[in-house]
């Protein structure tokens, strides 16, 4: 049965990445055709052609790899200088930039000749390119508004699952003895599984959150808690010792790499349950997201030497390691097979995608050929270049020849490809595991 849940959220994952790749492209085709700039294919996936159909003048299909997307728009660079399009050099750079000017019009047909993107103003240039990944970005919000409000998160609350007996820094493993360690404040004052805690030290607690920062900040404290057992009301005291805790993020979580700090330590570990978001605080948790999302991608070049570790030296993948579609997949298996409500997987693997969706969005807006963004950034340089040149009563200087990059887009595309392959090595054969 697990093996199959398993089968079944990979299934499930790719069937959804399917669906963000597509609805991607989808934002590309219809500016595209909006602006009225022909385009003859629009492909969900790489390699060879599984299905496709034509439907009026442009083909439309899938293909066997599920791992990326494509249109292909007739005059995506101007000619070259000499109004050529055609290859004409020996030059290993040179063909570069000639190769992808020549590929852009190989479909070309009488009557194309005003339905170039290239002779698009760059407005609608800049709206084409971003239309893909803001299509992503959409798709991630209402995935996590699905996600957050319908579903509910996993969130700790201010009940009490279990009692600790002593006081064990984080950082040792704890012995069922408790020999050499003192009782914990939570078992001296006599709590209990199943209490709620109604207030802390005169704090009504409505959250865990809020419980856990009353409790970190009352070190050397003696706390009246009210909790509510039985249905009845009763008030303990407790005496907050320090403790070598987790360090937490600001919603209450461990932050990523074991860290720790001191602070005040009671001795409960909370139940969990799941609670709907508002609107408002759905926001908020997406607003963090994306800056989070925003600091890891900054941070990508300096986790590739974990990541080479991992694969080479065989040493364990950090909870924030660098993760691909291919380790994607595995985590949406593993939520899947996990023994969790079915509405809590379905909700997880929303979230997954929801994820992968603000991922795109955040990857492709860097200004860098050959992504969007590079696109995007190219023509707003050919937006500023116009402007000025009428602003100082100069020359038009025309479209800008973003095929001149293309061997900045060649290297930059290698890296990327260098770093899929890493990052999917790495997810084969030292996957990073959730709980």
């Amino acid at each position: 049965m697990s093996t199959a849940m398993t089968v079944l959220g990979i299934v499930v994952f790719f069937v959804g990445l399917l669906f963000s790749i597509a609805w991607h492209e989808l934002g590309h085709l219809s500016t595209a055709k909006l602006f009225r700039i022909r385009v003859p294919q629009y492909m969900v996936g790489f390699g060879p052609t599984i299905w496709s159909r034509r439907k009026g003048e442009t083909e439309y299909g899938i293909k066997a790899v599920p791992l990326g997307g494509y249109i292909r728009m007739i005059g995506m660079f101007p000619p070259g200088e000499d109004g050529r399009i055609t290859k004409r050099s020996s030059s290993p750079w040179r063909s570069m930039i000639e190769d992808a000017r020549e590929a852009s019009y190989e479909e070309l047909l009488p009557g194309d000749e005003d339905r170039l993107f290239y002779t698009r103003k760059p407005w609608k240039r800049v709206i084409v390119m971003f239309a893909g990944p803001f299509m992503n970005l959409i798709l991630a919000f209402v995935l996590f508004l699905v996600a957050m409000m319908g579903f509910g998160m996993a969130k700790s609350l201010p009940i009490v699952s279990s009692v600790s007996q002593c006081v064990v820094p984080v950082t040792e493993a704890k012995d069922a003895s408790c020999t050499g360690h003192p009782a914990s404040p939570a078992a001296a004052a006599g709590l209990l599984a199943k209490d709620r805690i109604v207030s802390f030290d005169g704090d009504r607690i409505s959250s865990y959150q809020q419980l856990s920062n009353d409790i970190r900040g009352s070190y050397g404290k003696t706390v009246p808690i009210v909790v509510r057992r039985d249905g009845a009301e009763l008030t303990l005291t407790a005496n907050i010792t320090e403790n070598k805790v987790a360090k937490l993020d600001k919603y209450g979580d461990p932050v990523p790499g074991n860290e720790t700090v001191s602070a005040g330590f009671l001795g409960i570990t909370p139940t969990s349950g799941v609670v709907r978001l508002s609107f408002s605080d759905s926001i908020t948790r997406m607003t963090d997201l994306a800056d989070s999302g925003l600091h890891s991608l900054a941070a990508l070049p300096g986790k590739i030497p974990a990541l080479w570790d991992s694969v080479v030296k065989g040493t364990p993948r950090q909870a924030d390691s660098p993760v691909g579609m291919v380790g994607a997949a595995r985590v949406g298996g593993q939520m899947f097979s996990l023994p969790l409500p079915p509405s809590q997987k379905v909700a997880a693997m929303i979230t997954l995608l929801a994820g992968i969706n603000l991922s795109l969005f955040l990857f492709n807006m860097l200004p860098l050929l050959p992504l969007d963004g590079g696109h995007v950034a190219g023509a707003l340089w050919e937006s500023v270049r116009r402007h000025a040149a009428r602003l100082f009563k100069r020359p038009d200087p025309g479209p800008f020849d973003v095929a001149k990059l293309m061997p900045v887009a060649y290297v930059v595309a290698s890296i990327f490809i260098g770093f899929t392959l890493l990052v999917m090595i790495a997810d084969v054969i030292n996957p990073v595991k959730i709980s």
